[in-house]
């Protein structure tokens, strides 16, 4: 190993078809909405929270999308359901009622174990 002032990054391999999505399907059954989404990250330039956390809504959707729900239960709590995401997002994505419904799915045990 040479020393040039950088490591080489282990690769980040994402795995659809291991990953568990049954928070996403259970939130697209209640929210169709939730299905519009485009990650333009509106709601993440917008958001009070991501303005003083690490808390981004948008990679938050994303990770719901993919099935990776151990980083969405980690940053679930941070929100503050404010609403200004649902004010600017161009295709009416009403994320507020996506997060309420994540909420959900993980207290249901017949959908993902707490």
């Amino acid at each position: 190993m040479s020393k040039f002032g950088f490591t080489i990054s282990q690769p980040r391999v994402i795995n659809y078809d291991s990953n568990d999505r049954r928070i996403a399907d259970y939130i697209l059954e209640r929210e169709p909405s939730f299905a519009l989404c485009i990650e333009c990250g509106c709601c993440s330039a917008t958001c009070t929270t991501g303005n003083f956390t690490r808390f981004s809504l948008r990679e938050f959707i994303i990770l719901l999308k993919r099935g990776e729900n151990e980083e969405v239960r980690k940053n679930i709590k941070k929100c503050m359901l404010c609403g200004k995401c649902i004010l600017v997002c161009p295709r009416g994505v009403n994320t507020r009622n996506v997060l309420e419904l994540t909420k959900q799915a993980f207290n249901k045990t017949d959908v993902y174990a707490v």
